[in-house]
């Protein structure tokens, strides 16, 4: 979300730089230049946002579609922060997270680690059951997701960030079609979708958590922290990409919208209208796919899952690349510390040489980071262990351990994104103004009392 409140113009940039050159950007916003933005919103909507507001459409109708536009301006929010980070300090978002204190790294490796095992497997799955669908025949559901987890492993692993971004675009392009179509062949109600823009809670128990909890669920957790990353893999490293940045996160959460109110459209009138219910998780899309064919024949049905497909393997191959990114960049950062340390040692405790800049944006246009060995080795450890459980089931507690370090991780990001661009570590000219300190306090404030609620529900008594 553009702050105008504080923010300078770069639309005085005096060169046109190439990306990754290290040049000023260009001088003005561009649609020619949009990419991560697409990148960050296929990523962020998996086959769970997709259901979660199916669902919502399906027991409120259009009542909360309102709680759906102000969750994708939240998300802006979040990920307008992240990419002003990047752009202003030439600094990775982990290398500002660790100025901040040792907790901050310790936080991010257990829940990268606990995270991106149980995540492995959901992604995996999720993309395994359209095809499956598509074609039941051929082979069972787990194969399928191995299948899934493999083809991403391969293709982030052999391809930088330029095909990655193109294959993404391809794939959000048929997302957008498919939900788009939906939407309109069910024939929405306009005027009740209008008076839905009205922030009206429903008559029903729990309507402000459920209400919260359909805001905070909207497009994506760490895929927003990942933005920044992607903004910086573009060639995007300075300044003079600011405004390019905005619009390009503008797109994003745009195109996240119309796919949630396409979703919430197919809800309330396929749904709620008809009375159905559908189950919670990707199996509710499933479902989905059999309503359809009997509504509209088999040719929709095949549409949708071919949608779905695109819906969860975005997410797989979009968490592959861009948590590998920021898993490669802590590494990076923790090797460059423990080798000044052990410099300092050797002189005798005085000052080393300055060593070359860790958790610049500069390292991660240059590419570097995706041929890396720790970028390889995440992506290992989100592809094969995981398939342990696709074929054994999720351990109970780590489940557990799951869900509570997920619901911390935005509050941890809403939080520290005010800390840092309130502080002397950005440039002033590009620190928060009044609408960033508002939209990211609130976000916070949301995030904490989801993340309460999720810590509350879990069964901990069976836990120990």
């Amino acid at each position: 979300m553009a702050d105008t409140s504080g923010n300078a113009d770069t639309t005085g940039s005096t060169a046109t730089g190439e990306p990754g050159k290290g040049l000023p950007g260009p001088r003005k916003s561009s649609w020619k230049y949009i990419g991560p933005g697409i990148v960050v919103a296929a990523t962020g909507v998996g086959a769970g946002d997709l259901v979660a507001t199916l669902i919502a459409g399906s027991n409120f109708g259009y009542t909360l579609l309102w709680a759906a536009v102000i969750g994708c301006l939240v998300k802006i929010s979040l990920a307008e922060a992240a990419g002003r980070w990047h752009l202003s300090t030439g600094r990775t978002l982990f290398d500002g997270w660790a100025s901040l204190g040792r907790w901050t790294s310790w936080f991010f490796v257990v829940y990268v680690v606990i995270w991106g095992f149980v995540y492995g497997a959901a992604a995996m799955s999720s993309s395994g059951l359209p095809l499956q669908a598509l074609f039941p025949d051929v082979m069972d559901l787990e194969w399928w997701a191995v299948l899934t987890g493999l083809v991403g492993l391969v293709f982030v692993w052999f391809n930088k960030y330029e095909v990655f971004e193109k294959v993404m675009t391809v794939l959000v392009g048929v997302m957008f079609v498919v939900t788009v179509y939906l939407a309109i062949r069910v024939t929405p109600n306009l005027g009740d979708a209008f008076a839905g823009l009205l922030p009206v809670l429903p008559d029903e128990k729990d309507s402000i958590l459920n209400t919260l909890g359909l805001i905070g669920g909207v497009g994506g957790t760490i895929t927003l922290a990942a933005y920044g990353y992607w903004v910086n893999a573009k060639g995007w490293t300075n300044t003079g990409w600011m405004k390019v940045m905005r619009l390009d996160n503008r797109v994003a959460y745009i195109t996240t919208g119309i796919f949630v109110i396409s979703m919430l459209f197919v809800g309330a009138e396929l749904l709620h209208s008809s009375n159905v219910a559908i189950a919670s998780g990707d199996k509710g899309l499933i479902q989905l796919g059999d309503i359809l064919e009997d509504e509209y024949g088999t040719a929709t049905a095949k549409f949708f899952l071919i949608g779905f497909f695109a819906t969860s393997f975005t997410s797989l191959i979009g968490v592959w690349h861009g948590v590998s990114l920021m898993f490669a960049d802590f590494v990076e950062r923790y090797r460059k510390d423990r080798a000044t340390a052990a410099a300092v040692r050797a002189d005798g405790g005085a000052s080393p040489a300055p060593a070359p800049a860790s958790g610049s944006g500069e390292e991660v246009a240059s590419g570097t980071h995706e041929k890396s060995w720790p970028f390889r080795a995440y992506l290992l450890w989100l592809t094969f262990p995981p398939i342990v459980l696709l074929f054994q089931g999720e351990p109970f507690r780590l489940i557990i351990l799951y869900g509570v370090l997920g619901a911390a991780f935005l509050p941890f990001l809403a939080l520290t994104l005010v800390w840092l661009l309130n502080s002397s570590r950005t440039p002033a000219e590009w620190r928060n103004g009044i609408l960033s300190n508002s939209m990211l306090t609130i976000a916070g404030l949301l995030f904490i009392v989801l993340c309460v609620k999720q810590i509350w529900d879990q069964p901990w008594s069976e836990f120990f």
